[in-house]
């Protein structure tokens, strides 16, 4: 095992697989209303070939993956995807990204085949205000894959609550107060402009030290937490006396881009060393070659910038790269 290190000298031990651009939602930071255009099945890595990248990466020290989509349960065998990924020597942790509509009738064979964590997109717990977020789907049925979740064992259970200003700030209190009565780890997430940075999202977009002013507001005594067990850039904090905790995900106001551990492998077979930057490297040409794939890895570490800039944007001020035109769901969030 060689490694993989940046020019920056971060070491990379991690890789979010997309396994889909498709979506049973349409959440309204994520995708235009009119949606986006879906990549034709045929296009996509097979799951043997999603193997293959991965084999590569873990002989140079990939031990961490999570599983993305768009939404990655509307692709058929998922169970079987996790269960040869967990089989790979080196691979010491898979977890998924979902939005739990198709998660309670899956959660069981998931975790019988090596899943280890689940993370669960929730903006709302107000059903009406559900709907005019993610534009389709139930609250009750994600309710319903929570409670899958934890009946599977599946621990810790992290909710990711996107933060847009002037539409679902209102509930920072009622989240807070969910992470104080139940076992879950509520993570609040700043809204980024992955593929679409213009006014709307300046718009929407609210910084995160609004959390600490409202848990100061409801009474809460909050000191830093312990890491919570997974791969993200998350800053922890605990409710003392609560059975849960929460996090901070904060890229636009205090980017964490020099703890950056992780690349993406796109649906359609790129690797990407940044989320929000055009660079993309096709690992098509390379399969079945593994020289060519490790090489793949070294070039992507070569690509990697220093920062993402998204703040720069929010100033509007030059960038030293090309933002990517995809949206999140092309990317694999």
């Amino acid at each position: 095992m060689t490694g993989l290190t940046d020019r920056f000298g971060r070491v990379h031990n991690y890789l979010r697989i997309s396994v889909t651009d498709r979506c049973n939602l349409r959440c309204l930071y994520c995708m235009p209303e009119e949606g986006v255009a879906f990549a034709d099945t045929s296009t996509l890595l097979s799951y043997d070939q999603i193997v293959e990248v991965v084999e590569a990466g873990a002989e140079l020290g990939i031990s961490r993956l999570r599983i993305t989509g768009g939404e990655p349960l509307v692709r058929p065998g998922l169970a079987d995807l996790i269960s040869r990924l967990s089989n790979i020597p080196g691979i010491e942790d898979i977890a998924l990204t979902t939005n739990a509509l198709l998660l309670a009738p899956q959660a069981e064979a998931l975790r019988a085949a090596g899943l280890s964590r689940v993370n669960i997109s929730l903006d709302t717990l107000e059903s009406s205000r559900f709907r005019m977020i993610a534009r389709r789907g139930e609250l009750k049925k994600v309710l319903q894959g929570i409670e899958a979740a934890a009946a599977a064992g599946f621990a810790p259970i992290k909710l990711n609550c996107v933060l847009l200003k002037g539409i679902n700030e209102d509930e920072i209190a009622s989240f807070l107060k969910l992470a104080y009565e139940q076992p879950l780890h509520v993570r609040f997430i700043e809204y980024m402009p992955i593929g679409h940075a213009d006014e709307n999202w300046k718009k929407h977009y609210l910084p995160l030290s609004r959390v600490h002013e409202i848990a100061a507001e409801q009474g809460y005594n909050v000191i830093p937490g312990d890491a919570i067990s997974g791969n993200g850039p998350s800053e922890n904090w605990t409710l003392v006396g609560g059975k849960g905790s929460f996090g901070l995900i904060h890229p636009i106001s205090d980017q964490f881009c020099s703890q950056c551990n992780r690349l993406r492998l796109t649906a359609d077979g790129f690797i990407k060393p940044c989320l929000y930057w055009m660079d993309e490297l096709d690992v098509r040409p390379a399969l079945g070659d593994r020289s060519r794939l490790l090489e793949l890895y070294s070039r992507a570490m070569d690509l990697k910038p220093e920062s993402h800039e998204m703040a720069a944007k929010l100033a509007d001020e030059s960038q030293s790269h090309e933002p990517t035109s995809r949206r999140m769901s092309q990317i694999g969030g």
